[in-house]
């Protein structure tokens, strides 16, 4: 580890700037849906802006992540770098919807390569004690910038052209790729391996056809149509399948091994959880401001921003929770003030005011920053180097999943309210939209809380390194 420690600073900076990278674009888009729509049509697909990037997300950061504990952390983040880029400048020239989402799981793409590298080459690089203030300092870049994404789209779309969205991460991208490749070194011992393509294809096509299901189904055909039985048979089947290629599998893209242990199913589960309730504030609250209480893009995504004012506070003081006392108090602390604020968002959603949803968010925002990098953080500890990268890049395939899976039924809720209503230009029908969204939010709020009260106690000074 001393070898790293006189680029240590450097190296943070980079990963930060591309972790900041992908979570902005999880989110920026919120805001800019009006505008988008405008431009392009196609409002009840608008869901898929989102769930297209983070399945694409999802499905790959197992992949990328095996491919780091054998090849290495550096070559896998920057092809991660450069997919994202390319996907961006595609994006940037998008002459229909159905364009700019293949775009979008273009730039998904790279995200499941980038995401999970920067919580693993910090916990390369620190030791657990320094983990607690660096996955902090993580934690809340990734945090910051998922809020910030509906602002800066509420600046581009209302000043500028939602376009510019895409544009400004190619200069930011390669900055980040040229300040790895120059500060980054790290030995690893090449080994031969077989990458596991048939699972990947079979996980791949199984969440596919679940999302394929839940945002078509009621809209392109009835729920009780061929076609929608077959998306969610099919899609269970292909799930199935890959439980059963991945027990088989000599290099497995999601190792389920690791699901024997207690604590990284917890994590697991902990991680789904917080992806469905962020990206159902980021993705929902922005068009319920705007469309029903009147709001600017950059009003709506400073609301949403709120966010950031508490989650790093949150994060960077949550080690002085687990440290001493364990993961566990953090994270149930975190969890049991999350559930409180999303049970304020029912109750505040009807007013149409802007700072009643500030107050919440910052509610959230606490409850989150003591959840998020403790969690994270107690799965790297339960495991040595050569698992680390595989634990990582498992709790963001469970953010993703849980984010992409999440944004679809939340999208399938509005659109099944709207349809019975007056339609997505009447107010009223999109409060009693985002109304049961939000239930949606706070069952993701439940899970979460009997995830983190059933955690197992493992304290915060255990290390795996030695």
């Amino acid at each position: 580890m001393s070898v790293f420690r006189d680029r240590r600073g450097p190296i943070l900076i980079a990963i930060m700037l591309s972790s900041a990278l992908m979570a902005v674009d999880a989110t920026v888009l919120a805001t800019a849906v009006p505008s988008i729509v405008a431009d392009l049509g196609e409002f009840s697909r608008y869901p898929w802006l989102f769930s297209g990037y983070l399945l694409a997300q999802a499905v790959t950061v197992p992949m990328f992540s095996k491919l780091a504990d054998t090849y290495g952390r550096k070559p896998v983040i920057l092809t991660g770098i450069a997919i994202f880029v390319l996907g961006s400048a595609l994006a940037v020239f998008a002459p229909t919807m159905t364009v700019l989402i293949l775009c979008r799981i273009v730039q998904g793409i790279g995200a499941g390569a980038v995401q999970p590298m920067g919580q693993t080459i910090a916990g390369d690089i620190y030791t657990v004690r320094e983990r607690a203030k660096v996955q902090g300092y993580l934690a809340s870049v990734w945090a910051i910038s998922s809020m910030l994404g509906p602002l800066i789209g509420g600046l581009f779309s209302q000043y500028v052209s939602w376009r510019w969205i895409f544009v400004i991460n190619i200069p930011l991208g390669l900055l980040a790729a040229v300040m790895v490749w120059r500060n980054f070194r790290e030995h690893v011992e090449r080994t031969r391996h077989r990458i596991d393509i048939e699972g990947a294809l079979v996980l791949t096509l199984g969440l596919t056809l679940l999302l394929l299901g839940l945002l078509e189904g009621g809209e392109a055909w009835a729920w009780t149509s061929t076609a929608s039985l077959v998306c969610f048979a099919g899609g269970i089947a292909a799930l199935a399948l890959f439980v059963f290629i991945e027990r088989h599998a000599a290099e497995p893209v999601v190792n389920l091994r690791l699901l024997s242990r207690r604590l990284i199913v917890h994590a697991v589960v902990i991680s789904a959880a917080i992806g469905g309730i962020v990206l159902g504030l980021t993705s929902f609250v922005p068009t319920y401001l705007e469309r029903a209480a009147g709001a600017t893009p950059v009003a709506a995504g400073i609301a949403v921003a709120a966010l950031t004012i508490a989650w790093p506070l949150a994060s960077a003081n949550a080690g002085r929770i687990y440290v001493p006392h364990g993961f566990r108090a953090s994270i149930t602390l975190g969890s049991s003030i999350v559930m409180v604020g999303t049970l304020l968002l029912l109750l505040v959603v009807g007013q149409q005011n802007i700072w009643l949803i500030v107050a919440v968010a910052i509610v959230l925002g606490s409850g989150l920053g003591f959840t998020a990098a403790p969690n994270v953080v107690a799965a790297q500890s339960s495991v040595g180097w050569s698992e680390r990268a595989e634990v990582t890049g498992l709790t963001m395939f469970a953010r993703s999943a849980g984010s992409a899976i999440a944004v679809a039924v939340y999208g399938t809720i509005s659109n099944a309210i709207i349809s019975n209503g007056s339609g997505d230009s009447d107010p009223a029908t999109v409060v009693d939209a985002t109304t049961g969204v939000f239930y949606g939010v706070v069952g993701a709020a439940l899970l979460l809380l009997i995830a983190a009260w059933t955690l197992p106690k493992v304290q915060g000074s255990q290390d795996r390194d030695t």
